[in-house]
């Protein structure tokens, strides 16, 4: 795993970077960075939407609609009650309180098929058809036994006035027949699962889940579950973080293993991922050190169009990007941080376009910071792992997670959105800042 120079902008035990900053009165800043924007608009442009499949509903929960769906009748099919009570003609309740006779109990799925005339009340449950003749439901909490009793109900005590349409769910109220209730690149949460259930359909296109290779590379590299640290090794936390975010994103991860810094195992191990996979992710080797070959590696496969770009950004400013044999393969940079803000920026985009989302940025909002935010200009955009809660009056604001090096993997788990620094000298507390978020608050 090449090594990343640690970010300059924390030199301290303080959660933020350095407190007591003095600019650079002539900033020197990196020759050659790519902006954000460019880089973004390049590794992006690599994607599109992959071939869609037809599924069940069980299957579909968090996969990307590829079909517009209509509903197939309306909902509610029928006009039925709202609650527990009696089904009444408004009218007979005008000089309420007042008794009527209950001819009869109707529940859902069990409707009574009577009419009711006037004076005339069908005792009716919640989700029971609307009999005939009546356009209002009492509910049980207005009523009492009425002064007659007899084996079809005798009379019912109605305490208040109702009026045509209360308590009654309305045909199509919710959804109507032929309506589009499904749009192309819908994210399919469970409410929609039980919408589509709803107007009668059991199955909906969607498009396929991505296969992700996910390799590390580095001579110093262990498995996680290694027993013993031997000197200079660590253990690979790359993987497993990158992983989980290519499964939380809705891909298939493939675990490409660990690669030794060798050339020759390193094209192996690419061209057997590149075989299992619709795209490859690595970390470790795209900086310009002695031992990361990546870029020859990558460059020597057959098919490969790669770019090496240094990108205007802090953390995870090397990237290497490009297809291969047709297939995107992304570089990321070997320093966990570096490679999971790279990933957020590069890499998140373009899987969820080949599932069909329409948009694919991660939300942004915008909140004071709770504590100084220092930096010097340097060219590049800053990210800062924060977390984003209340605070004392309610409101939200952020502040920094912890150590803010490329290699403090415990503050990037502690984040919940990274706080976006443009180039300068920093902000102080309470200044308003644009946070990235990562996940709920």
């Amino acid at each position: 795993m090449a090594a990343e120079t640690p970010d300059a902008s924390h030199t301290d035990r303080h959660p933020t970077p350095d407190r007591h900053p003095t600019p650079d009165r002539h900033p020197t800043t990196d020759r050659h960075l790519t902006p954000l924007e460019e880089a973004s608009a390049g590794v992006l442009g690599m994607f599109s939407p992959l071939e869609t499949v037809r599924i069940p509903l069980s299957q579909a929960l968090g996969r990307y609609a590829a079909e517009e769906v209509r509903a197939l009748h309306a909902v509610p099919p029928f006009a039925n009650t709202a609650m527990d009570g009696y089904a009444v003609r408004s009218e007979d309740t005008a000089g309420a309180p007042c008794e009527l006779i209950c001819i009869g109990r109707s529940g859902a799925g069990n409707p009574l098929e009577m009419r009711v005339g006037r004076g005339e009340a069908i005792r009716i449950m919640t989700g029971a058809p609307m009999p005939e003749g009546a356009d209002a439901v009492v509910v049980l909490e207005d009523t009492a036994p009425g002064s007659t009793r007899s084996g079809s109900g005798g009379t019912v005590v109605i305490r208040r006035r109702v009026y045509p349409g209360d308590n009654v769910r309305e045909p199509g109220e919710d959804i109507a027949e032929g309506e589009v209730v499904i749009q192309a690149g819908t994210l399919l949460r469970p409410a929609w699962l039980g919408v589509l259930a709803s107007i009668g359909h059991g199955e909906i296109s969607v498009y396929r889940r991505p296969k992700v290779a996910v390799l590390s590379s580095g001579d110093e590299l262990l498995d996680p579950g290694a027993r013993e640290l031997t000197p200079g090794a660590i253990r690979d936390a790359n993987r497993p973080a990158l992983i989980g975010l290519v499964t939380e994103c809705g891909c298939e991860a493939v675990d490409a293993g660990i690669v030794p810094d060798d050339p020759d195992l390193l094209l192996g191990a690419l061209e057997s991922a590149l075989g299992k996979a619709d795209v490859v992710l690595t970390s470790g080797g795209v900086s310009r050190g002695d031992y990361d070959h990546m870029h020859s590696v990558l460059s020597a496969t057959s098919g490969g169009q790669m770019e090496w770009i240094e990108v205007a950004i802090r953390p995870a400013k090397p990237l290497a990007y490009g297809t291969v044999g047709g297939k995107p393969v992304i570089g990321l940079p070997g320093n966990p941080v570096a490679a999971l803000v790279s990933f957020e920026l590069f890499a998140r985009p373009g899987l969820l376009r080949m599932q069909g989302c329409p948009s694919t940025a991660r939300s942004r909002t915008v909140v004071p910071i709770a504590h100084e935010l220092a930096r010097r200009p340097d060219g590049k955009t800053h990210f800062v792992r924060v977390v984003v809660a209340p605070g004392e009056d309610g409101q939200l604001v952020a502040q920094a997670s912890g150590l803010q090096g490329s290699h403090h993997l415990a503050a990037m788990a502690r984040a919940n959105a990274l706080a976006v620094l443009p180039d300068g000298n920093g902000l102080l507390a309470g200044d308003l800042v644009e946070v990235m978020l990562l996940g709920h608050i």
